[in-house]
């Protein structure tokens, strides 16, 4: 599994392979973490160096107490960071936007139609992926151009569902 963690301005790509082997942006560690006792207290083995870490969720994401210091952490797994991305905004201030699916999905409701003014933030697809319903926003103000998915049908990565003007 994949995980974005990012921490003050820098963010790590991070894959739990195994028990004992992570990914961290490209590099190999071996690794021996687990959580002491059944607290929020986790002790860390990364290389011939022992952590421990006190972690409690915050209104951001977590809290981790390492060393005397406290870091704000946020973490994403993969779908929540396609998600994410594909609901950002990345200047889009005018001219046409597509709405892609951020993953392959059924598509549960279009909410919108062709011609109909959106404001940013409104729902334009609901789609389902993991039994779990995500709701695509428009990351701007616009008109709807043209809707490319109806309710019922499935969606694969990267489809267009949607495109604003």
């Amino acid at each position: 599994m994949k995980y974005h963690v990012t921490l003050g301005d820098r963010t790590y790509e991070i894959e739990v392979r195994s028990d004992s082997e992570i990914v961290v942006n490209g590099k190999v560690l071996e690794v021996d973490f687990m959580s002491l006792a059944d607290q929020p207290v986790y002790s860390l083995i990364l290389g011939h160096e022992s952590f421990e870490a006190y972690v409690s969720e915050s209104e951001s994401g977590l809290q981790v107490l390492l060393r005397g210091q406290q870091y704000e952490v946020e973490v994403e797994d993969e779908r929540q960071h396609r998600l994410r991305q594909a609901s950002e905004v990345h200047g889009i201030a005018s001219g046409e936007f597509l709405l892609k699916a951020p993953m392959p999905g059924l598509v549960v409701a279009v909410p919108v139609a062709e011609g109909q003014a959106v404001s940013r933030g409104q729902n334009l697809i609901i789609l389902e992926s993991m039994k779990m319903q995500n709701e695509l926003r428009s990351p701007r103000d616009g008109v709807v151009h043209r809707v490319r998915a109806k309710p019922g049908e499935r969606v694969e990565q990267n489809q267009v569902l949607v495109t604003l003007i």
